[in-house]
């Protein structure tokens, strides 16, 4: 098996376990009694990410080849999620928040770092193959996403999206993982030249040096603030569509029955988006991708606002298409221009700084600015119809991406070489 065909079984396993409960757990915490705390379980991914990835990044860089490291992680995330799972299974519509929340917590905490380790790993393998990054990475990662669609659908059409056996799932896959990233090809350790370096270097902390570089400052901070968006549909447009199940005229429809199918709609985009990087990358460079991207946030968030599983279906649907633009022309071009503007021996480092501000700060702050959000408009212990708090709260985020966008354009200066 050429190198290729070995990191695309890599990407589907790494997003196979995320898939299997991202989407769906916001509907299973508000079936037991915990849709006000929705915002908390995806925040924690957030806070971990605040300084998991970078530890796990100068180990990597520093001691344990980053494969190794991403086997291991993978296992306990696992181990945890199992827990999750039984605690679930045990409780049953009783289960114990502070209990859920603590497992779960320390299972997203090394699960994580993986998506760092993972990206780290396919560059140092694609590199050691004489191969072009920016050309070779998006046809591989879009097998990530491929992974994350099937683990959704398989959730969906056995029917776990509102249980707990969707962590079951989640382990199940990232045992697989675990065993198969020690069959990965080595990536280098910087250990041999350990004496030679300062303190700053030898813990691996060079890559917080990059914010002394304006333009990587700048970018820096515009992922953050992107990075607040990521994870609002992921935890509340699957319990907002099938909250319209309490409206007669929408109960039966295939949005409220199956949910997470409808959103994976969303991922399949993303696997025809992300084949589109490169050449936007290369003809109109990363402002003007990230750009696109923000706008493509707008029209997420306002479509939901407008569309409904009825006859506004189409704008349900529309919505889904442009998170394939929205997420990958940030997320993916994010990660590939880390990549090139950063030095070899700090670029795990590095892809960790970049997930600490998308997914760790961004993400944390924007899951709970959420939850304070919906929790304004919407009551999750009424049996009414929520539709109307549920649409003003997406028009929030939508003018939110707005801002951001606009702020962006005028701050953000980056000469594009056309290639």
């Amino acid at each position: 098996m050429n190198i290729k065909h070995r990191l695309i079984v890599m990407n589907f396993l790494q997003f196979a376990v995320w898939g299997a409960y991202l989407t769906s757990m916001g509907t299973y915490l508000a079936g037991i009694g915990l849709g006000s705390h929705i915002g908390l379980f995806y925040a924690m991914q957030g806070i971990v990410s605040l300084f998991m990835p970078a530890i796990m990044g100068i180990i990597a860089d520093r001691w344990i080849p980053a494969q190794r490291l991403l086997g291991l992680s993978h296992l306990l995330a696992a181990v945890f999620m199992l827990g999750v799972g039984f605690h679930g299974m045990q409780g049953g519509d009783q289960v114990s928040y502070p209990v859920l929340f603590t497992l779960y917590s320390l299972s997203v905490a090394f699960y994580m770092p993986t998506l760092a380790l993972s990206n780290s790993v396919a560059y140092t393998a694609l590199d050691q193959s004489g191969l072009d990054t920016i050309k070779a990475f998006p046809p591989i990662r879009t097998f990530g996403t491929i992974g994350f669609i099937c683990s959704m659908w398989l959730v969906d059409l056995l029917g776990f999206q509102h249980n707990y056996m969707q962590f079951f799932a989640c382990a199940a896959w990232g045992i697989l993982l675990a065993l198969y990233a020690n069959t990965l090809p080595k990536c280098p350790t910087s250990r041999g030249a350990e004496g030679k370096k300062s303190l700053v270097e030898a813990l691996g902390l060079r890559a917080f040096l990059l914010f002394k570089q304006k333009k990587m400052a700048l970018f820096f901070i515009f992922s953050m603030l992107l990075g607040v968006s990521l994870q609002i549909t992921n935890g509340f447009a699957n319990p907002f569509i099938t909250s319209f199940g309490a409206i007669p005229e929408y109960a039966d429809t295939f949005g409220v029955q199956h949910a997470n199918l409808l959103i994976s709609l969303s991922q399949i985009s993303e696997t025809c988006c992300i084949l589109l990087i490169p050449y936007f990358l290369g003809r109109f460079g990363i402002k003007r991708v990230m750009l696109i991207a923000m706008g493509a946030w707008v029209l997420r968030f306002g479509l939901f606002g407008l569309g409904n599983p009825g006859s506004g279906v189409w704008m349900f649907i529309l919505s889904m298409l442009v998170y394939g633009v929205a997420f990958d022309f940030f997320n993916v071009s994010g990660s590939l221009f880390v990549d090139k503007e950063t030095d070899l021996s700090i670029r795990s480092s590095a892809q960790g700084l970049f997930i600490i501000m998308t997914n760790g700060i961004g993400a944390t702050v924007g899951t709970l600015c959420a939850q304070a959000v919906v929790n304004r408009f919407v009551d999750f212990s009424s049996t009414e119809p929520q539709v109307e708090g549920w649409s003003s709260a997406w028009f929030v985020f939508a003018g939110y991406a707005l801002i951001v966008a606009i702020v962006f354009a005028m701050v953000f200066r980056y000469k594009h070489v056309r290639s």
